[in-house]
């Protein structure tokens, strides 16, 4: 059985509200429900109803396998496209699959390496302009 919007939502909501440390709010806009482990964004809930998704951080080989198995699953709305994907209602996206999506998303942003330890960022267009 297929989980419709609501549905979908609500479930990824209560999925991450029942891990440890979680704390959500509305940081960017008002329609989007932002869910946080470590000051980390893992789950971003769309609150509008023309656009029942959630986005969640996806290792990318994975995110492109789910991606290629479900019509409603696509690069991640917001976020970097490579390692993050949104979930809408349709065939196959089952209650289990956002549950299993939002607690890999969690698992990823709490198992990180800190900051300090990441390899630093190439510098973009901007940088290199001047």
């Amino acid at each position: 059985m297929s989980a419709a919007g609501d549905r979908l939502q609500d479930t990824a909501r209560k999925a991450a509200l029942a891990l440890p440390y979680v704390c959500h709010g509305y940081p960017f806009t008002p329609k989007l429900d932002v869910y946080k482990v470590a000051g980390k964004v893992f789950l971003i809930v769309t609150d509008d109803p023309d656009e029942q998704i959630i986005t969640v951080k996806c290792e990318p080989e994975h995110a492109r396998a789910l991606e290629r198995g479900y019509a409603s699953i696509t690069p991640g709305r917001y976020l970097h496209k490579r390692h993050w994907i949104s979930l809408g209602p349709g065939p196959g996206v089952t209650e289990e699959l956002v549950i299993d999506a939002v607690e890999h998303s969690y698992d990823l942003v709490i198992n990180g390496p800190p900051r300090s330890e990441r390899p630093p960022r190439a510098p973009g267009p901007a940088a290199t302009a001047r």
